[in-house]
């Protein structure tokens, strides 16, 4: 059974990480997510655990988060939260918080003057003081107690806690209050920062309509776009946003495409032509005629595949995840070894050993770590969205940064897949009229499109109703009974296995061969053009590291090598069926370099099981079939198959950054954690070692955002 949460507030993403893990491990559930941009908890659990679990789950948020508000999500469609409402949530929080802080350090800084100016600490001084560090961290302190009373003493609230009551003891006040001042100053950044990431992307994706106008009984009704029905007419203004997919059957205009896409210049849209969901309706007006129902449709998919992307965490997420949780405990067993042993052992100096203990306790903290990294890749799949580029999951986007071999389809992904009839070449005894008409009927079922080409060139209607016995045999062409006569359809393969005797066709191009009663009539011969985006593609590719680039393709074998010359491929494979192509990226896995990765660029219907199948799978989104689309882990918006290369692009940027802020954390805790315990650092090194290191991995984390 599953359930999903909505955890209002939620901004850190060390806190998420527990309350995934704590919730995860209770009886009855098998699996809990925590989405952070969408502040979601999702649970799979048992109906024995039903009753509860929503007090459960309270419970354990509130442990980790006070003021995060939990509440159920019905799972059934629901109005959206608007954007300026959710903005007026955040800018209270943050005008409270900023006050409070603001507060506490006018308060510690008046004291820190009558310190300075008054030589020696006094009671007004330390009055002040403490007023500043309970106005500061009275809230760490009080979870910190409470999370001991239930078990969970290794966090960053029991650190900063103990090392600060800690520091106040062994009279190093001044130093107590600016390590909670300063921690505080951290967790508002890095609560910043996710609100900027989040607000990046919930911008991006700022595109699901909130109403759509539709004609009912020729009168004009302004409705919600869930209860649009399939084949209804609805009407779109000028500025208004498309709310559900449809074909224009009256009107021109030009559509931004830019949420979906990534491009910033208009298209063309008219009578005839698909509009999808999300775009922007910029000069006429436009009557459609509903192709898809909201939950099926594009921006609905879109917004659901974006928002739903940082619940699949990457594999160094989850190392850093199980890294903190193991790391702090440690240190804190070392901090206390470093505080007590000494003095026993040498005898007496328990005051500066005390001091070197809590200057451990605070450099140890992972915040660094835990923040930074979910919010590096939170931000990569942001910036490959702003270009067009849907990523659904943080493992995908590192497994991006891994590939080394990019097997391509050919038809639609490399070319165009806009295909023309080129010629047509009778047999004995027929007329190109007469086999075209015989692909004509054959192919009037069909929606690919090479069957539509054909169509366009018959140019006639066709009754259908003469014929019978259609059946599409796969990989191979169609076969129909077309007044008591078997017409046959398809490639050289067709012919073969039905044993018919045909001329083979030389000439360059997609060769469709026709039989009529175990007769040949002719070849027609498709032809389609190369995407000139193409062969830049392929060469970029090479210069950022991918080893190899294939075409598998249905085509024969000369279409292939001429495409693959063309290009610049390292290897093509061809007249394969769709099985065969699944075969064959089984046998390139297996030669890839050992820890590499393979992609696989596809857009057809056919290409679901290889993309299925792939290490990456990639869909080409613009024209590309729905079951791509769902198969695939990467959607690019477009056609065009340099969007790859920014795809990886984007990747690499991420995992460089990802890289940096280990090195950086790590570098500087193990510098200052050194220093500390051989007594050559003191609180305020403490402070940067722990909230500076903190703030420059969040702020370096962020940079991905302008990528």
């Amino acid at each position: 059974m599953k359930r999903v949460f909505i955890l209002k507030g939620l901004d850190c993403p060390n806190c998420s990480a527990k309350i995934e893990k704590e919730v995860g491990e209770l009886d009855g559930v098998t699996s809990s997510t925590v989405n952070l941009m969408n502040q979601t908890l999702t649970v799979q659990a048992g109906t024995s655990v039903a009753a509860s679990l929503l007090d459960t789950v309270t419970t354990i948020v509130h442990s980790h988060e006070p003021d995060v508000e939990v509440s159920e999500k019905q799972l059934e469609a629901t109005a959206p939260v608007k954007k300026d409402e959710k903005a007026a949530v955040y800018n209270d929080e943050d005008k409270k918080r900023t006050i409070r802080l603001a507060v506490g350090a006018v308060v510690y800084a008046i004291g820190m003057a009558l310190t300075v100016f008054a030589k020696l600490p006094t009671l007004a001084e330390l009055a002040f003081l403490i007023v500043a560090y309970v106005i500061l961290g009275w809230d760490v302190v009080w979870q910190a107690v409470k999370n001991i009373t239930r078990g969970q003493v290794f966090d960053e609230h029991f650190l900063m806690s103990v090392s600060t009551i800690g520091a106040f003891a062994i009279g190093e006040y001044p130093e107590a209050v600016a390590v909670m001042l300063f921690y505080q100053v951290g967790e508002f950044f890095q609560s910043l920062a996710v609100k900027r990431s989040r607000k990046s992307i919930s911008d991006l994706m700022d595109i699901r309509p909130d109403s759509a106008t539709v004609k009912r009984n020729g009168v004009l009704q302004v409705v919600s776009p869930e209860s649009v029905a399939v084949g209804e007419i609805i009407v779109v203004k000028p500025g208004e946003k498309i709310p559900l997919d449809g074909i224009v059957v009256d009107g021109e205009s030009m559509l931004d495409t830019k949420a979906l896409t990534g491009e910033s210049v208009p298209r063309s849209i008219r009578k005839g032509d698909e509009a999808l969901s999300g775009c922007i309706n910029q000069s006429g007006l436009l009557t459609l005629k509903v192709t898809k129902s909201f939950g099926e449709s594009t921006v609905s998919k879109i917004t659901d595949l974006v928002e739903n992307a940082s619940a699949r965490k990457a594999p160094t997420e989850n190392f850093i995840t199980t890294f903190a949780r193991y790391y702090t405990p440690v240190v804190v067993g070392m901090a206390a070894v470093l505080a007590i042993i000494p003095p026993l052992v040498l005898g007496g100096g328990w005051s500066e050993w005390l001091r070197r203990g809590f200057v451990f306790l605070i450099v140890s903290c992972p915040c660094a770590l835990v923040i930074s990294i979910p919010l590096t890749f939170f931000g990569g799949i942001g910036a490959a969205s702003k270009r067009g580029v849907l990523v659904k999951g943080s493992n995908y986007l590192e497994a991006l940064n891994k590939v080394s071999v990019v097997v391509f389809d050919k038809t639609g992904t490399l070319t165009k897949g806009v295909f023309e009839v080129a010629n047509i070449i009778p047999a004995a005894g027929y007329q190109k009229e007469q086999v075209l008409e015989y692909a004509a009927q054959a192919e009037s079922y069909s929606n690919h499109p090479i069957a539509k080409s054909i169509l366009a060139t018959y140019g006639k209607p066709i009754d259908q109703k003469q014929f019978s016995g259609f059946e599409e045999i796969s990989g191979r062409g169609i076969s129909v009974m077309v007044q008591g006569k078997k017409v046959l359809a398809g490639n050289s393969k067709l012919m073969e296995s039905e044993k018919i005797a045909y001329a083979a066709c030389d000439a360059a191009g997609t060769k469709f061969y026709v039989a009529a009663d175990g007769s040949y009539v002719g070849c027609i011969l498709i032809a389609d053009e190369v995407k000139p985006d193409s062969k830049c593609a392929i060469a970029e590719l090479k210069k950022i590291g991918v080893e190899k680039t294939v075409m598998l393709t249905g085509d024969d074998e000369r279409i292939g090598k001429s495409v693959a010359d063309e290009l610049g491929l390292d290897a093509y494979y061809a007249q394969l069926l769709p099985d065969q192509k699944v075969e064959k990226l089984e046998m390139l896995d297996k030669q890839k370099r050992q820890g590499s990765k393979l992609a696989f660029v596809g857009d057809g219907i056919n290409d679901a099981p290889v993309l299925a199948r792939a290490d990456v799978g990639i869909a080409m989104g613009g024209l590309g079939s729905d079951a791509a689309i769902e198969a695939a882990d990467v959607v690019l918006m477009t056609d065009e198959p340099s969007k790859l290369v920014e795809a990886i692009d984007v990747a690499k940027a991420t995992k460089r950054i990802v890289m940096q802020n280990i090195v950086i954390a790590l570098g500087i805790k193990s510098v200052f954690l050194v220093l500390g315990a051989l007594g050559m650092a003191g609180m305020w090194e403490a402070v940067f070692g722990d909230v500076g290191v903190t703030i420059i991995a969040v702020l370096n984390a962020m940079r991905i955002l302008k990528k």
